[in-house]
Order: C-alpha cells, then sequence, then structure tokens
C-alpha cells in the first residue's frame, strides 16, 4: 500500500473509529441487554445472541444501534413465536427502562430506544443450517457464527473503511430504498480480498454477473450455470453460510457501478472526500427555470400519501408505479425522459416524470388494412368513418383516416387514468397499496410555483430534484 493511501485512509479512520468511551458505553449496555435477554428467553426455552457488528468492532460511530435475536425451538407456532418474541421484546426493553414500538418485517419485532441507542430485539427459529431456515431472519445466527469465526480482529478497521466508503456513496444497505451493499456483504468482502486497498483494486475489475464464492462451493466450470440461476444478479456472492444463495442479490447495477466508479476514483486520486457525502441545497426557482429552459422538457410529479407500509415494500411499489405510469402514457404516445421516485417514508410519496414529449397534436393519424384485404377493410370503415376528422383515404394501398385525440397533454391523461376507484386501478396494473392511496386523493402538478411549494414545506425533496438533474458519469 502506497505512503499517500495510508496517509488518507488514517485521517479517514480517526473520523469513523468510534470513541474509546462511547465503545465502553455500548459494550456495557448490549453487555446488560443480552443478559436481561438471556434471563428472560429462558423462560420461554429460548436463547438470545447479539447480531450485528458491535461484536466484531465494525460498527460506524452514527450507528448507535445493535440488534438481539431471541432463538426459539422450531417446534413452536409461528403464531407463538411471534407472540412470546413481542412479550420478550417489551419486557426486556421495559427492564431497561426505555420506550419501545412494534415494527414489522417477515416478523413483527420490538425496536427500543435505549439512552439515545436503537435496539432491535428480533425473534427467530432454531434451525440445522441456513438452507433450512423458516424466514429470513433465522439466516442472522449462521452469518453472526460464520463472521466471529472467519473475520480476523486486525480487519476491523478495513471492513469500517469499506462501509464508510459505501455509505459516502450512498450504496450502503440492502434496504429496498439504496438497493446497495450489506454490512454483511462487507464483511464477507473483506474476508475475501484481505484489505480495503486490495477490495478496490479487484473490484474495478468486475463485469457484471461477477461470482465469488469464498467457500468454494461451486467448480469454475460450473459459473455459466450459476449465472443462469442468478439471472441479471450483477454482483453474486455465494452466502458463505448457505450456497445456494446470492447475499448480493439486493444490489442494483447503479450501486454495483458507483463502487467500481468510486474506487477507481480514490486508486487514482485519493481524498477523503470520496468516503463522506456531499451536502447539497435544495434546487431553487431560478435553477429549475433554467434547467427546464435548456433541457425543454417538462416535469410531472404524481403526488399522494404515503401508504402507512414499511420501506421495504413502499420503495418497489413505488418504482412498480413509475413504471406503470410510464407505460400508460407510452400506450398514447407520450414519451417520458426519465423517471423517480420520492418519499419521506411518513406523509408524502411522488413519482416524477420527466416528459421527452408531453404534448401531442390533436390530430392523429390510423393507417388501416390494405385496400385488398377485403374483410379487414369492411371493419376499419365501419369503425371509423363517422368518428374520422379526414377520411378515410388511401395511401400506397392502405385505408387511412385522421381522428381527433383525446388527450394532447401528458398531465390530463394521468388525471383522466388515475381517477379511478381502486378495482379500477388495481386492473390497470397500480400496485395494491399505492391504488388505494391515489384513489383517495392524488395531484398532478406541473406548474413551477406549485414545485417550489413543495420544496418550501420538504427541502429534502428539493435536494432529491438537485440530483435529478445532476446524473453523472458512472464510468
Amino acid at each position: 500500500m502506497s505512503k499517500n493511501y495510508q496517509k488518507i485512509l488514517r485521517k479517514v479512520l480517526k473520523k469513523i473509529r468510534p470513541k474509546p468511551k462511547e465503545k465502553k458505553r455500548l459494550k456495557e449496555l448490549s453487555s446488560k441487554t443480552l443478559k436481561i435477554a438471556n434471563k428472560e428467553a429462558k423462560k420461554a426455552n429460548a436463547e438470545a445472541i447479539i447480531a450485528g457488528s458491535l461484536t466484531r468492532n465494525t460498527w460506524l460511530p452514527d450507528k448507535n444501534e445493535f440488534d438481539i435475536f431471541i432463538i426459539f425451538p422450531k417446534t413452536i407456532s409461528e403464531k407463538k413465536l411471534e407472540e412470546l418474541g413481542l412479550k420478550l421484546g417489551k419486557n426486556i426493553i421495559k427492564k431497561l427502562h426505555g420506550k419501545w414500538r412494534v415494527e414489522y418485517a417477515q416478523h413483527p419485532y420490538v425496536r427500543g430506544e435505549v439512552k439515545n441507542t436503537q435496539i432491535d430485539i428480533v425473534p427467530c427459529y432454531r434451525v440445522k443450517s441456513a438452507e433450512k431456515i423458516k424466514s429470513a431472519v433465522d439466516r442472522t445466527p449462521f452469518h453472526v457464527e460464520y463472521l466471529n469465526e472467519n473475520l480476523p480482529k486486525k480487519l476491523s478497521d478495513d471492513v469500517r473503511l469499506l462501509k464508510q466508503f459505501c455509505s459516502g456513496n450512498k450504496i450502503y444497505g440492502a434496504d429496498a430504498k439504496t438497493q446497495g451493499f450489506s454490512g454483511y456483504v462487507c464483511e464477507v468482502l473483506m474476508i475475501k480480498y484481505g484489505s480495503f486497498i486490495k477490495f478496490l483494486k479487484n473490484a474495478m475489475k468486475w463485469k457484471p454477473g461477477e461470482i465469488i464464492d469464498i467457500e468454494n462451493y461451486y467448480a469454475k466450470r460450473g459459473y455459466p450455470k450459476l449465472r443462469k440461476k442468478f439471472k441479471r444478479q450483477v454482483l453474486i456472492l455465494i452466502d458463505p453460510t448457505d450456497k445456494n444463495r446470492n447475499a448480493g442479490a439486493a444490489i442494483s447495477a447503479t450501486s454495483f457501478y458507483t463502487l467500481k466508479k468510486m474506487a477507481n476514483v480514490f486508486l487514482s486520486d485519493p481524498s477523503e472526500e470520496v468516503f463522506f457525502e456531499e451536502k447539497y441545497e435544495p434546487l431553487t426557482e431560478g435553477e429549475l427555470i433554467t434547467l427546464q429552459m435548456k433541457r425543454r422538457t417538462e416535469l410531472l410529479l404524481v403526488k399522494f400519501k404515503a401508504p402507512k407500509i414499511v420501506p421495504d415494500i413502499l420503495w418497489p411499489q413505488l418504482r412498480r408505479f413509475a413504471n406503470r405510469l410510464e407505460g400508460i402514457l407510452k400506450e398514447y404516445e407520450f414519451e417520458v425522459l426519465r423517471k423517480d421516485v420520492y418519499t419521506n417514508e411518513k406523509d408524502l410519496a411522488m413519482v416524477l416524470l420527466e416528459m421527452q414529449i408531453s404534448k401531442l397534436p390533436t390530430v392523429d393519424k390510423r393507417v388501416g388494412p390494405l385496400i385488398f384485404d377485403l374483410d379487414d377493410s369492411e371493419r376499419f370503415l365501419k369503425k371509423y368513418k363517422k368518428i374520422a376528422t379526414a377520411g378515410p383515404y388511401i395511401e400506397d394501398n392502405f385505408w387511412s383516416v385522421e381522428v381527433e385525440r383525446e388527450f394532447v397533454n401528458a398531465k390530463d391523461k394521468l388525471q383522466d387514468s388515475l381517477k379511478e376507484k381502486v378495482k379500477i386501478l388495481k386492473e390497470k396494473g397500480i400496485p395494491k397499496y399505492i391504488a388505494e392511496e391515489v384513489a383517495k386523493k392524488f395531484d398532478v402538478i406541473s406548474e413551477t410555483d406549485k414545485i417550489m411549494e413543495l420544496i418550501k414545506k420538504n427541502e429534502n425533496f428539493g435536494v432529491f430534484l438537485r440530483k435529478h438533474f445532476m446524473k453523472g458519469s458512472l464510468v
């Protein structure tokens, strides 16, 4: 490793290593929590473990959190597991004098706030192997055991650097919003490559469909089959605890190429800035007007109340909704240049459509069958002769007509398509939870002054809008 790299990395580590006082506080709190959890779990013939990066000293200082997994015998029913999990979780947080609330993933679980620290109490089943799990959370104890046994302590800072590198470039986390690199993936990658710099040098060379199999479950001659099995997954990181699972399945193509690009940026010109997210101001009215005049596009914002569902369901539904809106417009010859989605995950959700073609002529030409196709010609003439504004006439032996368009701008088309009852919206392909909210109320906004009102009420949306126009190169 060059001295230049070392100097920069030392500066970064100084900022991202937890302070001794904070390490001591979290260690004492986690030990106390685990002791209480095991005491409570014993009553239900279960056991508790700490999950996450805290035990391996790979956590980042802004992550004041840890998980306690309560492992139950697989003989109890799912309903009983949920009941006992919530009961024990609440009791544990109460004994820590914290506040709790119930959150939902595959199973409901308890999230506690204790001394400014987030503690999740998660129930799961005790199974023989990660290949025998009943739900995704059952896999976590195997991940904990594997990392504790295989991640050398000397690599804790390298893991931190990788996590911070991903975090600073908005690709840290396997959640549906981020679609990036999870903490587990970062730690497994560090076991594979042995240092942060070696990882970057290798990541630069990755190709879509890259296969990493650190336990050598598969021979290289079997890689083509693996790529078919994990079709269109850009990074295939075979889970060391389950050869049938791609631990990198959540990673999007954008996150994959962002990592590759930023690895190249750092190795070419090492700097601290690459590790930390750049701060942006909301887009101003003058900038918005200038950008739209320059691009000659129109912004359409479909605004509605965010459904009360967990983010990992909300974000995929928003993306599906955006895709469906683009499809509806395309069916009517309107063209979307680029689309994006936004939500504060509370009470506001939006689909942004930047229109390449948002206005059409009032007249539309319909080309029919050849005049020699007598049956088709008869049907075509019968359908259009009363509604045609010009024709039917013949061009190159084809019947043609001109008719008046029902919609000449994309905004009207969206408003008409979405002003339906829930059942109809679902039939149109609008995702369930979004259809339920859109059926109650929605707005299609295109006016600059109304967009600016949204930005004034929600600065994060203004930042989101700025980033929309800042689409940079991924190579």
